[in-house]
């Protein structure tokens, strides 16, 4: 999805939170899927499994730890309108 990486940063901060790791989608998902297995077992050395395990350092390198704030669900159909995801009715 376009500016995906921008509204998921976005609304990261309005709950006053971070976003720890974007993973960008890879096909190579579904194909571990099929295979019922992950991503890692399947093909371990891809750029997919790589976010994955970048993905697991940031986490145990996290030390900003919040609770999020609440969002109405009007403020997050505004949102949704301002990223061009949900048009206006």
């Amino acid at each position: 999805m376009d500016g995906e990486l921008e509204l998921l940063t976005a609304f990261a901060e309005e709950l006053g939170s971070q976003l720890i790791h974007f993973i960008p989608r890879d096909n190579v998902v579904q194909r571990a899927e099929i295979n019922k297995k992950t991503v890692i077992e399947y093909e371990s050395d891809c750029d997919q499994a790589d976010e994955y395990r970048a993905l697991a350092k940031n986490i145990d390198g996290n030390e900003m730890f919040v609770i999020p704030k609440p969002m109405s669900q009007d403020r997050l159909e505004k949102m949704m309108m301002e990223f061009g995801i949900l048009e206006a009715a």
